[in-house]
């Protein structure tokens, strides 16, 4: 067997797509496997950074998406009255034919990634996780839940919070931890104004809309929501509408058009970040599995996104299979912490009501340091 001869990839939600494509754009054989028996799609929509539209670029998916999104250059602050703070112009980082930003639901990307996987190879299978894994230096053994087996030059943990991989490499040493927050998200028919990402922020509360189509936005809100409440679901629109009250200008205007709690997206926050090299032997972990952290930056996604194209870059490098990914570490770990922390730092500041807090700072700053090369 080559040093990198077949991977698996356990977890199909879109780190674990975009690593399966690129995997694949290199050469390298690939199975994903994915618990959900139904391939479903959690919450609203997302946005992509200027960095992560890079990045799409490089992993050939963005131009089969842009008709399905809304592309948008700026990011506005606003105050809770709607007056606009600052105005962030947008990076083209992914060259001039492309926009800086992109909005788009989730079911539309996964749409896209999940059908350019197969495409190109990706064997797929639904309904299924790993048993056990038994790892040796040429390689790792792997049973199944469904009892059959196979056997990989690496296994790629993409599966998530509570990641099951994780559990095995590490035991219970890493946590999920709940922040003390939940996000809140409701799509609407897009509004004129919404040609940008617009972000009302205030000591009473936050909110946020997004352009995710010619015809669709999404608003989300973050509240403090100590002891991580069951929330009744059949109440969410008006708990939601509650939690948004303080707010003016076009949130003010939007907030009594929610009205059908099975449309609002209620997701506590919860965090983890594995404080070391997040692979024993063959076994790596990517994505939410490694450093999940809360959307306060916008860049959760992004960062497992980012983590499947170094992967499969240093994959194909020199050296033991362990080398590379130490590179891969060395490529990854502070600035995904980087954003971890910070984007930790900033709902911690939200729920001490903090007024000293840079915001404004700490969006350019955090732009300024995704637009690195990686």
């Amino acid at each position: 067997m080559r040093e990198t001869d077949k991977v698996l990839i356990v977890g199909g939600g879109i780190g674990g797509l975009c690593a399966s494509i690129a995997l694949r754009r290199q050469g390298i054989d690939v199975d994903l496997v994915e618990l959900k028996s139904e391939w479903t799609v959690y919450g609203v929509g997302i946005i992509q950074q200027s960095n992560v539209v890079r990045e799409m670029a490089r992993l050939g998916v963005l131009d089969e998406y842009l008709q399905a999104a809304y592309a948008f250059e700026d990011v506005a602050i606003y105050n809770l009255e709607g007056k606009q703070l600052v105005r962030i112009p947008g990076q083209r980082l992914a060259g001039p034919d492309y926009p800086a930003n992109i909005g788009i639901s989730r079911l539309a990307l996964h749409n896209v990634l999940s059908e350019t996987a197969i495409s190109r190879g990706v064997q797929v299978r639904l309904g299924l996780s790993v048993e056990r894994l038994e790892q040796d230096a040429e390689g790792v053994d792997v049973i199944f839940t469904d009892g059959t087996s196979g056997r990989y030059s690496l296994v790629v943990g993409a599966d998530g919070v509570y990641s099951k991989v994780r559990s095995m490499l590490f035991g219970d040493r890493y946590q999920p931890r709940y922040t003390g927050q939940a996000v809140w998200r409701y799509n609407f028919p897009r509004h004129p104004s919404i040609d940008h990402l617009a972000s009302y922020q205030g000591a009473a509360g936050n909110a946020g809309l997004v352009p995710l189509a010619e015809d669709l936005m999404y608003m989300f809100s973050t509240s403090h929501e100590p002891g991580n409440p069951r929330m009744e679901p059949s109440q969410l629109a008006e708990l939601m509408r509650e939690r948004i009250s303080a707010i003016g200008g076009l949130v003010g205007e939007l907030r009594e058009q929610i009205t059908d709690s099975s449309q609002v997206v209620y997701k506590p926050m919860e965090v983890v970040f594995v404080n070391e090299p997040w692979f024993k032997g063959r076994v790596l972990l990517i994505g939410d599995a490694a450093h999940a952290t809360t959307p306060h930056l916008g860049q959760g996604a992004g960062m497992a996104i980012e983590d499947a194209l170094v992967l499969s870059h240093e994959l194909v490098g020199e050296g033991s299979m362990e080398a590379r990914l130490r590179r891969f570490m060395d490529r990854r770990f502070e600035r995904c912490r980087y954003i971890s922390e910070k984007s930790i730092l900033a709902g911690d500041k939200e729920m001490a009501h903090d007024h000293t807090f840079d915001r404004i700072g700490l969006v350019k700053e955090m732009l300024e340091v995704t637009a690195q090369p990686i």
